[in-house]
């Protein structure tokens, strides 16, 4: 084929360096040449081959082996299609085309041919609008589909999205940046991978209209563009980035220059910025080449890597950030060197790799985020502008509720319970999970159970909450009847959690069990199943390791993986215990290390992969770490909870690996953590009001077959409990039986907590979730807890039915137009935080703390304040 310049605008160089990519991808994939490439025989234009080739140049290894080239395919002849179809086609750069409408991957959800579809939902709402008015109408077309709930890391497809009506933020966005992409607008999922003034992260939305990127939040409409809930958040980030699967060069600021993606730095569009300088040298002080710099910022209790970069020749790597402070550290062959930063101090750093053990005993320090700043004002929105998006709102929500309502309900759940001989209970509990897909649930348990008695429900409840909404009966029959021939042979808890279940970490659940068990000979099977670790030496032997793209590790298909015979470790590692799992052999990925493990003689043993496997299996011997309650036992002292308090991390390579416990776990003090050897250190922290960290790391060392004992201490927090004015009791409230009553009659004379709230809102969706998960020390500590919900927003189809795990002493009310919301909340920086609004008061209406936005932590926050003044209000009293 002649190569010319005029397809997508590429020059020789740019179609030269993606013909050797994609030939390279054709060399990676060639195990599955014909269902991948075989595509290229059929006629095709020249843009169809170009597109194609720029997709397959750049494309996961994972997708190479999950999925077929007929998909991408028909992917590319849609989006060419449609950009022949949408009024601003033309309009849109090549360059933007390539790498922000035509890609078929977003985050690391399940691909499937959905382009053609979300385009038929969309083309007439928006063919007749500007460009801009279109991703302001596709957002409120996201609102009707889905909102906001918390859940697991797996990323659900944006299909799956529309069936279960709801997803978190990744998954929000991921659906957002689908449709924006169907109708031909360019756009991507950006994200902040953590905040810097409070735990967890957020993604959004980025998308291009005429010559400019406009922000939007995720299936949460605002009336006009570059507006959210998370303005303010953002403006205190230390990194606001997106990933590119491509070789992309600007104009934006490039993070990192990958061989197979770009990441690209978008901070300075929402927050002050500065980029600052690591100079890496050596114990001799030689530049450090190839030294790797990772820039860490305290969330949920550890030391998380926002980037991590390479050093040049100078031993230098720079690195564009928010004006708050980093624990900076690189390593480099295992030798390693560390050190804290405050970006607002200067622009350059210096570390020296000296370390290759640990220190020793305690150290304590504080972590401060960029300081709260103004936005910039914005012309007020007309009346008309107000009512017209309420009204949207309103409507939305109304459209997502009555499809909701076609879900299963209870009733149904009884009757096939008691047709199938099943418990009403668990059988409810599975189909509410499933959502959109509970009549597929349903149809496997009305078909299966009559013949496998309770075994089809056990399958179900063995899986994630997530998985039931977007597993098949295909799959579901392949785990079930595949697992059935060991039933008998393994006690019931270990036959259902380690063989009957699908579920491994966080790949996407598909059939695999009948190819495994069909692909060996008995002989195979049975020599494999008195020996794992020759499964282990066959896989070694035969797989080559693949690290490509990070967010995709884990992700691939076992089945695909396998036929690729290429893939990422972790992936190797979920195909050996889907392999293990098909075979009968009881299989997991160790709870807290990760590490593929099988049960045999009584215990579970560690596969141990060495690339060249030469039957080198001797399992690393473990030591028992008792964690010991604080001997001070301070009063403000925290209750232990795993990931949010306190961490443990092993140090390996010359960085510590965090160990992966159940977030929230808080049983440390009772039971004791079986480890691997080694050196650890303990991460404890308290979070203050204003975001800063009292961080204290706790050294201690780990040996086989002894008891480490390590004491969880935590830096005295500095407690401040001013008065910031005082309530009205007067306000009048509607109860939800519709009694009027005062928030006096409401709060009592003792101390509550009151909160202004928007339900449909991630902030306030978040502060109801941390208030349920307090419900038991809320409830003992007796005070009210008074909700208020708008009259608009309550009619928008609010339930207070629907929050019920919420503390006993909870109540919700409305308010006509929050009209009894304290007067100070209009004034900065409160009125752009937003909802919720929380306060906690005292017994005599005095306002003790206020919290606005999004802030999470602010429950435990309230829990704390209100504890403290309600156990000593004398005292407090007198240090006013």
């Amino acid at each position: 084929m002649t190569l010319q310049s005029s397809v997508f605008s590429l020059d020789q160089k740019a179609m030269d360096h993606i013909e050797r990519k994609f030939r390279e991808k054709q060399r990676i994939a060639a195990a599955r040449a014909q269902e991948l490439f075989g595509i290229f025989q059929q006629k095709l234009t020249e843009e169809e081959t170009w597109a194609l080739k720029f997709l397959f140049a750049y494309m996961p290894v994972n997708d190479l082996a999950d999925y077929d080239g007929s998909l991408f395919l028909s992917h590319v002849r849609q989006t060419l299609d449609i950009r022949g179809r949408v009024p601003w086609g033309e309009r849109v750069p090549d360059h933007l085309f390539l790498h922000f409408v035509l890609p078929y991957r977003v985050n690391t959800e399940n691909i499937e041919d959905s382009r053609g579809i979300l385009y038929s939902e969309l083309a007439a709402r928006t063919s007749h609008l500007s460009m801009a008015d279109a991703i302001l109408e596709t957002n409120y077309w996201c609102h009707e589909k889905a909102n906001y709930t918390g859940s697991d890391l797996r990323t659900v497809s944006p299909l799956t999205m529309m069936r279960t009506a709801r997803g978190r933020c990744g998954e929000e966005s991921t659906l957002a940046v689908a449709a924006l992409r169907s109708i031909g607008i360019p756009a991507r999922q950006v994200y902040t991978p953590r905040w810097a003034h409070c735990d967890d992260n957020h993604a959004w939305v980025e998308a291009w209209a005429d010559g400019r990127w406009h922000y939007i939040g995720a299936c949460e409409p605002e009336a006009r563009l570059n507006q959210g809930w998370f303005s303010p958040p953002a403006r205190r980030a230390m990194l606001i980035n997106t990933r590119i699967f491509a070789n992309y060069s600007g104009p934006e600021d490039i993070t990192l220059a990958d061989e197979w993606f770009t990441e690209i730095n978008l901070l300075e569009g929402y927050a002050p910025a500065r980029t600052i300088t690591v100079h890496v040298k050596d114990g001799q002080g030689r530049p450090a080449l190839g030294a790797e710099v990772f820039f860490e910022l305290y969330n949920m209790a550890e030391f998380y890597p926002i980037a991590a970069l390479p050093t040049n020749e100078q031993g230098k790597a720079s690195f564009k950030t928010g004006f708050g402070d980093l624990m900076v550290r690189a390593v480099k062959d295992g030798i390693w060197a560390e050190k804290k930063i405050a970006a607002a101090d200067g622009e350059r750093f210096e570390l020296v790799l000296d370390q290759a053990g640990q220190p020793s005993g305690t150290a304590d320090f504080d972590m401060v985020p960029p300081p709260e700043l103004p936005g910039e004002a914005a012309d007020p929105l007309t009346e008309e502008m107000i009512l017209r998006h309420n009204r949207r709102l309103e409507e939305g929500t109304e459209i997502r509720s009555r499809y909701e309502q076609t879900f299963m309900d209870e009733e149904q759940a009884v009757e096939l319970a008691e047709a199938a001989g099943l418990s009403r209970e668990r059988v409810w509990d599975v189909l509410r999970k499933a959502r959109g897909n509970s009549r597929e649930i349903a149809a496997f348990l009305r078909e299966r159970s009559s013949q496998y008695g309770e075994y089809p429900l056990r399958l179900l409840e063995s899986m994630n909450e997530k998985d039931l909404t977007d597993t098949f009966r295909p799959a579901l029959d392949d785990h079930l009847i595949g697992s059935l021939a060991q039933r008998d042979e393994l006690p019931e808890d270990l036959f259902n959690r380690y063989i009957l279940c699908p579920r491994v970490l966080y790949e996407m659940i598909k059939p695999y069990k009948r190819f495994f068990q069909d692909l060996f000979t008995e002989e195979e099977a049975r020599s494999f199943r008195e020996d794992p670790m020759a499964l282990a030496c066959m896989l070694d032997s035969e797989w080559e390791i693949r690290e490509d793209l990070p967010n995709l590790r884990g992700k691939g298909n076992p089945v695909g993986s396998f036929q690729l015979k290429k893939g990422d470790r972790v992936s190797l590692d979920i195909l050996f215990v889907a392999i293990c799992r098909s075979l009968g052999i009881p299989s997991r990925l160790h709870p807290s290390e990760q590490k593929p493990q099988f049960w045999m003689g009584g215990s579970w043993q560690d596969a141990m992969f060495t690339q060249g496997c030469k039957l080198q299996t001797k399992k690393k011997d473990n030591g028992t770490l008792r964690l010991l309650p604080d001997a001070e036992l301070r009063t403000e002292s925290p209750a232990p909870s795993y990931s949010e308090n306190f961490t443990f991390g092993r140090l390996e390579n010359g960085s510590y690996k965090t160990l992966s416990y159940p977030y929230g776990k808080s049983d440390g003090f009772e039971q004791p953590f079986e480890v691997e050897e080694g050196s650890y250190r303990m991460t404890s922290g308290i979070r203050l009001k204003d975001g800063t960290v009292r961080v204290r790391f706790t050294y201690f060392t780990v040996r086989a077959g002894e008891q480490t004992d390590c004491r969880l201490t935590f830096r005295e927090p500095m407690l401040d409990i001013p008065v910031l004015g005082t309530m009205n009791r007067n306000s009048a409230l509607l109860t939800g039986n519709g009694t009027v009553k005062t928030l006096g009659e409401l709060i009592g004379m003792s101390g509550a907590i009151v909160a202004w709230l928007e339900p449909e809102r991630e902030p306030t969706k978040h502060l109801i979730r941390e208030i349920s998960e307090l419900a038991e020390p809320l409830t003992e500590l007796g005070a009210p807890i008074v909700l208020v919900v708008g009259e608009s927003e309550w009619s928008a189809s609010f339930d207070p039915a629907s929050y019920p795990w919420l503390p006993s002493n909870a109540v919700f009310v409305r308010d006509s137009d929050y009209a009894s919301l304290p007067g100070f909340i209009s004034e900065p920086s409160a009125s752009e935080a937003g909802f919720p609004h929380l306060f906690v008061l005292d017994g005599q209406d005095q306002i003790r703390y206020t919290a606005s936005g999004y802030k999470i932590g602010t429950g435990k926050e309230a829990l704390q304040i209100l504890t403290s003044i309600r156990q000593q209000p004398a005292e407090r009293s007198d240090k006013q």
